[in-house]
């Protein structure tokens, strides 16, 4: 019976496969590749790590130095060019007796809104979509101006076409300008949400590199005290405190600038938003006050608008109603209210109160009494009287000036540093990272030796 042939020798593995199989033969080969497998985890853990920090850092950055304050200037936009329209209202019904002070109000209002707008368009790019709300206002804010002196000169000389002209840049201002002031700051507005997401978003890939490394770690720990029976490897302890290091690093600054960001929300951009809404309400009540009287009874539509932004200001339930059953924009800004603030904007519903009672008095002059000068009197003066609706008005508007400043001062001091909190945390991370790295290599050296 002849022999068995002997079977053909299996053809050992070439390429990266086969050197992986056989530096994992020996003992020493196993430690190197163990040595190399935590480098690339530590120094993978601390770049992942830096990386995700650094981007929350761009983002905190964004929100406080371009964000916030391109959606605050938005406002400021919306705002200015709705006391603009106002003030020209209130300077057409005195006419010759216009007051100085109501005239460079008028101007300074608009020349804000253009350096507003002028700032706003040099820090947006071309394919922004808050450029062509820019580019309509840039176009439109001449015009306005043009129409307005046109009924302020035609006014001075008692033409009756002033009124109209008045009344035409006013509707040019609420159906052109004012909807790209306010499609503006919805734009900016969704600019700064992204910026807040992106500045408060979870690391979770360095959380979860973090966890495998520290596996990793542990698994080579364990292996080599049941091969050699000895409890510590000093450089491989190292490491595993880097690496925990790092991780609790990661985890207090993340939690903290999480903290303070959300107070920033909480006590500046999210009160300010509302408080924005409520001064435009302000506004656009004071404008139908005024071009009411401009319009001489010719028409309902200013009282009707006057209706309508004083129920969306405070809603229409009794004024002794308790806080929470009160609607409207103003009582939406003095519940968001950070408490510093609310000192302000508690004098501003109190003054609004006056300001809504002063013009029911008024229109009952104008419409029970049909007495028009007596009731423009009780509304607007040449005069700094106390008892008019205009003074009332004013001392609405610069309450919530006041609320509006602590506010953003909120904002500034609860989110100022946080972008550099999280780029220390991301050197630290990069630097634990490779002392991490080090410090395996070294004690896996350490058990190389003594194979020589």
């Amino acid at each position: 019976m002849p022999a068995p042939r002997p079977s053909a020798a299996r053809p050992a593995p070439r390429g990266l496969r086969g050197r992986l199989a056989r530096a994992t033969r020996t003992a020493p080969g196993r430690l190197r590749l163990a040595g190399a497998v935590l480098a690339v985890l530590t120094v993978a853990f601390g770049g992942l790590t830096a990386w995700q920090l650094e981007t929350r850092a761009q983002a905190a950055e964004r929100v406080v130095s371009y964000s916030q304050p391109l959606s605050q200037a938005a406002a400021d936009i919306h705002r200015s060019l709705a006391d603009a329209d106002t003030t020209a209202a209130t300077g057409f019904l005195l006419a010759g007796a216009e007051p100085k002070g109501v005239r460079d109000r008028y101007e300074q209002d608009l020349a804000k809104a253009a350096k507003l707008i002028a700032d706003a368009a040099a820090r947006t790019t071309a394919t922004s979509p808050a450029q062509g709300s820019l580019t309509r206002l840039n176009q439109q804010l001449p015009v306005y101006s043009g129409l307005v002196e046109s009924a302020r000169a035609d006014n001075r000389q008692g033409i009756p076409l002033g009124g109209a002209y008045l009344r035409y840049a006013s509707e040019q201002m609420q159906t052109v300008l004012l909807p790209a002031a306010a499609e503006l700051s919805a734009t900016e507005n969704g600019e700064l949400a992204n910026d807040y997401a992106a500045a408060k978003s979870v690391p979770w890939a360095a959380y979860g590199l973090a966890v495998i490394t520290l596996g990793a770690l542990l698994w080579v720990q364990l292996t080599l005290f049941r091969r050699t029976n000895r409890v510590f490897n000093p450089g491989l302890l190292g490491a595993t405190a880097a690496v925990l290091a790092g991780g609790l690093w990661l985890t207090v600054t993340g939690l903290t600038a999480s903290a303070a960001l959300k107070q920033s929300d909480r006590e500046g951009a999210t009160p300010l938003r509302a408080l924005n809404t409520a001064r435009v309400d302000v506004l656009t009540a004071r404008l139908a006050e005024n071009l009411n009287f401009v319009a001489r009874g010719s028409t309902s539509k200013y009282a009707d608008q006057w209706t309508k932004a004083t129920d969306h200001l405070s809603g229409d339930v009794p004024k002794d109603a308790p806080a929470d059953r009160r609607a409207g924009s103003l009582p939406e800004a003095l519940r968001l209210a950070p408490p510093q603030a609310r000192q302000a904007l508690d004098d501003a519903r109190t003054q609004y109160g006056v300001w809504y009672d002063r013009h029911g008095a008024a229109r009952k002059l104008e419409i029970d009494d049909a007495d028009y000068q007596r009731a423009l009197d009780a509304t607007v003066t040449a005069t700094d009287s106390p008892t008019t609706a205009d003074s009332a008005f004013n001392a609405t508007d610069q309450a919530l000036a006041q609320a509006a400043v602590v506010e953003q001062q909120r904002f500034q001091a609860a989110a100022k540093d946080v972008d550099t909190d999280l780029r220390t945390a991301a050197a630290a991370a990069a630097v634990l990272g490779l002392v991490a790295a080090a410090a395996a290599l070294r004690g896996l050296g350490r058990r190389l030796a003594e194979y020589r």
